[in-house]
């Protein structure tokens, strides 16, 4: 039996003349280019976006974007493979009208314009906001560690560089001894040539004063830590199949439940996420133009104060609490099953005693930041319980403190103790996990190409965008024409 045999490639073909006739009604493509087309690169603050009358033309930096957005949602990141694809990519053609610009001229332009690619994402996001494709009812915020475009090895805590310096110290002082023993010694007894030990010592001293300089710039960085290649990156645990420690930025993301489309994000430095629920939240609300929303997180999030803030502003937190590491000997008597009671200012534990407040207690948290609990005890209460042992181990009887931002916390608890809270919880990883899913695992968009964290998020923007993308076309399935009759 013959294979399929293809066209003759001898075969005179009449080919379509048009580079239109190749791009099909519905192809992403026209998507992009009437994207693109209806923004105004001058107001954006695109380099180039207004030409001199004199010298050389500049490449058009709309047709720059949409060259790069096409390479994001297609998995080209690399400015010299995506002059490749200029060259033999017949979408690509299409979009640049078959201009060829070089690596460097398509590497400068993300580099370039890191700030305007930001505020094209947030353009989107607003068009989405006009068309109905958000629901403005539940917000999604999670984050996600992207290693930097540096080595885990570039990066200088204040303890590793002590302990360089002290070992190159300790070499030094060996071989200084051994200086002076070879002027005692024998000749056929030295180690090492005085020349030898000179050379050595000066390649020691060298080191010694890039230690000591490097140890002065970790001190004047508050004395955590310094990057060498990427001056942003930081030390962050990361999940999933990663390193534990590396080189990193941590992606903060909220999500609208609707569609699972990507409303902002922020690119930080901060390798916990204390802070981003009321800041993310907060923007979010801003771009869909409401002033009251729920959100949900994991128990990350869950920060008295961070939920505080978004309960004042309008935002009903679905939080999961933290599991409590400090656990009474028996369940019966954990600290959730003492009750406060406002009015007098003090809890009731499970056997109906009084813990009346004592005193404030201060202290600091990881960040040297100053936070005050109230302390309340009863010692004689306590002395004459039958079942203390049940209880506490502590010698002095239990002890609870309360946080100033305890209320907002129990609101949230109760929120979640509800149906409605345990349904929301479920929903909350196929909402905001769908993004980092396809775009971590499925684009494999792991490693930033950019350094520092204004380009960093320059290149963030054209990942998530070209996500948003991908999804406002899948939402419109069969009604391409509409979508792009929408976007001009």
């Amino acid at each position: 039996m013959p294979y399929i045999q293809g066209e003759d490639r001898d075969q005179m073909t009449l080919t379509p003349m048009c580079l239109d006739d190749y791009i099909e009604d519905d192809n992403i493509c026209r998507v992009i280019a009437a994207y693109v087309s209806s923004l105004d690169m001058t107001t954006l603050g695109f380099k180039y976006a207004e030409t001199k009358e004199t010298g050389r033309p500049p490449h058009n930096p709309a047709k720059m974007l949409m060259l790069y957005i096409y390479g994001y949602q297609n998995r080209v990141r690399s400015s010299r493979r995506l002059q490749a694809e200029t060259k033999r990519n017949v979408e690509v053609m299409w979009l640049m009208e078959k201009i060829i610009p070089d690596d460097k001229t398509i590497s400068n332009f993300r580099k370039d314009n890191a700030v305007p690619l930001k505020r094209v994402f947030r353009e989107f996001s607003l068009w989405c906001n006009r068309h109905g494709l958000y629901g403005k009812e539940l917000l999604a915020v999670d984050g996600t560690k992207v290693r930097a475009n540096s080595s885990r090895k570039n990066i200088f805590t204040k303890k590793s560089t002590e302990q360089d310096l002290a070992s190159i110290e300790k070499k030094i002082t060996e071989y200084m001894n051994e200086l002076e023993n070879n002027d005692t010694a024998e000749e056929n007894e030295a180690k090492l040539s005085p020349a030898a030990i000179q050379e050595i010592l000066k390649h020691l001293n060298e080191k010694k004063e890039i230690f000591g300089e490097r140890l002065k710039q970790i001190e004047a960085n508050d004395g955590n830590e310094i990057s060498i290649v990427d001056p942003d990156a930081h030390f962050m645990r990361q999940g999933g199949d990663g390193r534990i420690l590396d080189a990193c930025y941590n992606v903060q993301t909220v999500v609208d439940s609707k569609n699972k489309l990507i409303i902002d994000f922020d690119v930080s430095t901060c390798p916990d996420d204390k802070g981003a629920l009321p800041q993310m939240t907060e923007t979010a609300k801003e771009i869909l133009g409401v002033s009251e929303i729920a959100a949900t997180a994991d128990m990350g999030y869950y920060d008295g104060e961070d939920i505080a803030k978004c309960e004042k502003n309008g935002t009903a937190c679905f939080i999961p609490k933290i599991e409590n590491f400090s656990r009474a000997p028996d369940p019966e008597y954990d600290r959730s099953n003492f009750k406060y009671d406002a009015e007098k200012d003090c809890y009731i534990c499970p056997e109906g005693k009084v813990l009346p407040f004592r005193y404030l207690d201060k202290l600091k948290n990881s960040k040297s930041q100053e936070q005050i609990r109230r302390v309340y005890y009863d010692i004689h209460a306590c002395r004459g319980c039958p079942n203390r042992e049940k209880c506490t181990t502590s010698k002095t009887g239990r002890t609870i403190k309360r946080s100033p931002n305890q209320e907002a916390l129990d609101i949230t608890d109760s929120r979640m103790a509800t149906d409605d809270g345990k349904r929301i919880s479920k929903e909350r990883k196929k909402i905001v996990e769908h993004p980092f899913g396809t775009i971590k695992y499925i684009w494999g968009y792991r490693q930033f190409l950019c350094r520092t964290q204004e380009k960093v998020t320059g290149e963030q923007s054209l990942v998530f965008l070209a996500y948003n993308l991908r999804r406002v076309l899948n939402i419109y399935k069969e009604r391409s024409e509409d979508l792009i009759q929408a976007m001009l």
